[in-house]
């Protein structure tokens, strides 16, 4: 009998070793698949790990060209009458606080005059005094944004941070928007008490664009240059602010490539209205800024704005 246990035992090694074979190719397949998901995805230095596959713009989302005319009011209600609609400038889109504009008929008559909307709001900080600002919780609270009192960076990975801002979102479709221009998602770029990270902000791009193309807007990438690499291929359009003056308006560039247009302000000295030709010159003819789309504004971010043609305009807001 004992070379039939013996066959048996050669038999029960055979199974054995097999099957850790098989264990082991299991293994290396997903530590390889791993290896990859979480290596960078576009190699250009920009220090995130996280990789969005590139997808198309939905058929019926806004996609803007490269060198549309735009304005940009944040700080009051555009007054614009309703019997006979008429706004200057004669611009293609403006970019307007979605608050302040919520109960108003500003959007419809915009629309009325052929114009796009684009919504703006913070996606990336907390602001007293919005009236939504009592939904935020104190543990998604960061330390407060420089310059801006009472203003404080949220964890923007918090589900209930996110399901604030999809509420915001669904606000922008329900009043009329055409895109939504939200701001602050560079929290990892500042001290921001909470260590937040460049994947956080390509995460939040991205739930932001699922949920605003979900409803047809569009999307904008306000400033954050170090994840442009990463969402460009998802977001219809970028807003920048300063790349003049900070002489980095070449970072911009992907978004050229990608036949995307970039809304530029630059805040030189003597806005408004007083602003030297040499400061005009230098917010329109930054080296990389050839393609942009420039506006000169005060900081306030008020009526009047200035273009590169020398023209300049006061919109007509309430006061």
């Amino acid at each position: 009998m004992r070379p039939v246990n013996e066959a048996r035992r050669r038999r029960s090694k055979l199974v054995i070793w097999a099957v850790v074979t098989a264990l082991l190719v299991v293994c290396l397949a997903l530590g390889l698949g791993l290896g990859l998901s979480l290596r960078h995805g576009s190699d250009d230095g920009s220090g995130s790990s996280s990789t969005i596959s590139p997808r198309p713009t939905p058929a019926a989302v806004w996609q803007p060209e490269p060198g549309t005319t735009w304005q940009i009011v944040l700080n009051s209600v555009l007054d614009i009458d309703d019997d006979t609609p008429t706004v200057t400038p004669d611009v293609a889109v403006f970019d307007i606080d979605m608050f302040l504009h919520q109960d108003s008929t500003v959007i419809a008559n915009l629309h009325k005059l052929g114009k796009k909307i684009i919504c703006y709001f913070s996606a990336g900080s907390y602001e007293p005094g919005r009236p939504d600002s009592h939904k935020f919780r104190a543990e998604d609270l960061g330390d407060e944004l420089q310059g801006w009192p009472g203003e404080r960076w949220l964890n923007i990975s918090s589900p209930s941070v996110l399901s604030i801002m999809e509420e915001r979102i669904e606000l922008a479709s329900r009043i009329g928007c055409d895109a939504i221009d939200p701001d602050n998602i560079d929290g990892y770029q500042n001290a921001n008490g909470l260590d937040l990270t460049s994947d956080e902000s390509i995460a939040l791009v991205s739930f932001l664009v699922d949920k605003a193309n979900d409803r047809n807007l569009a999307v904008g990438l306000k400033n954050a240059f170090d994840i442009i690499p990463d969402v460009v291929d998802i977001v219809q359009f970028a807003v920048n602010e300063q790349c003049a003056q900070y002489k980095n308006c070449g970072n911009l560039k992907p978004f050229i490539k990608a036949n995307k247009p970039i809304f530029h302000i630059e805040y030189p000295k003597g806005a408004p209205g007083k602003v030297a030709a040499a400061d005009s010159d230098g917010a329109c003819n930054a080296r990389g800024s050839t393609g942009f789309s420039t506006v000169i504004k005060a900081m306030s971010l008020g009526g009047w704005v200035e273009y590169c043609d020398g023209g300049t305009v006061d919109t007509k807001v309430f006061t």
